[in-house]
């Protein structure tokens, strides 16, 4: 038996996220309809992560147990053949019969970008979050400084998520601006539901000076999702990196 990984990308604005829905079209099953139709048989496959509806991924990956013989190099262009054009299959690797894409990462790297100008811009439709009005990029990257590090991020959670740990550690955290296009970028060993998404929201709250910066420790400590940010849209999340062990 073969393990196989995986490193794909893909478009989320289409899927209900990556995990099988009952009465949506999520990555996993598109993916597996995918495998069924190249190695003739179709196989359970264990991805890194969750991500919500319309969210996409810059490297995400997967695993699969496999009696096939298909080579690395046959499945990734048989599958990218066969898979729609939102999906791409960028490389395969056998990796030892325990390897597990969920339980061996160490740590994920989370991108968010804003499109940052008076008018929209139709080629970052469903890419970036459109915000019209001035961001402060070095007053957002202060306002980082109080999530970096060990904390429990209950107050960054929606509602619906069932984890009882909500201790995360966010190792780094950054905000970048290359001309109208602003871009937050979070790293840390685990997520909570919507996490990224509220911390980013309780980041513009803070450059609209709804949220003081002083405040962020009370407030993270505080584990109120009330006094937080808003959820920032969906279309503006990336899953970037993936770190294993």
């Amino acid at each position: 038996m073969r393990n196989l990984l995986f490193k794909i990308s893909y478009h989320g604005g289409a899927y209900h996220g990556f995990q099988v829905q009952k009465n949506a079209v999520a990555v996993q099953q598109v993916l597996q309809d995918g495998i069924e139709k190249v190695f003739g048989r179709r196989e359970d496959i264990i991805g890194c992560s969750r991500t919500d509806t319309g969210v996409h991924a810059n490297a995400y990956y997967f695993n699969m147990h496999t009696d096939s013989a298909i080579p690395c190099s046959g499945a990734v262009r048989g599958l990218n053949t066969v898979l729609p054009e939102d999906i791409a299959i960028l490389s395969c690797t056998e990796v030892a019969e325990d390897f597990h894409a969920r339980y061996c990462v160490r740590e994920k790297e989370y991108i968010y970008k804003i499109w940052n100008a008076a008018v929209r811009n139709p080629f970052w439709n469903g890419l970036a979050y459109w915000h019209r009005y001035p961001l402060d990029a070095e007053k957002m990257r202060r306002a980082c400084i109080p999530f970096i590090g060990e904390h429990d991020f209950r107050g960054f959670c929606s509602k619906g998520s069932d984890v009882e740990d909500t201790i995360r550690r966010i190792t780094e955290m950054d905000v970048e601006r290359n001309g109208d296009l602003l871009v937050i970028r979070v790293r840390g060993d685990g997520f909570l539901y919507n996490m990224v998404r509220i911390i980013v929201g309780t980041l513009l709250y803070v450059e609209q000076g709804k949220i003081s910066c002083a405040d962020l420790p009370e407030i993270i400590a505080s584990g109120d999702r009330r006094r937080a940010g808003k959820t920032a849209p969906a279309c503006g999340l990336y899953l970037n990196q993936v770190f294993y062990e």
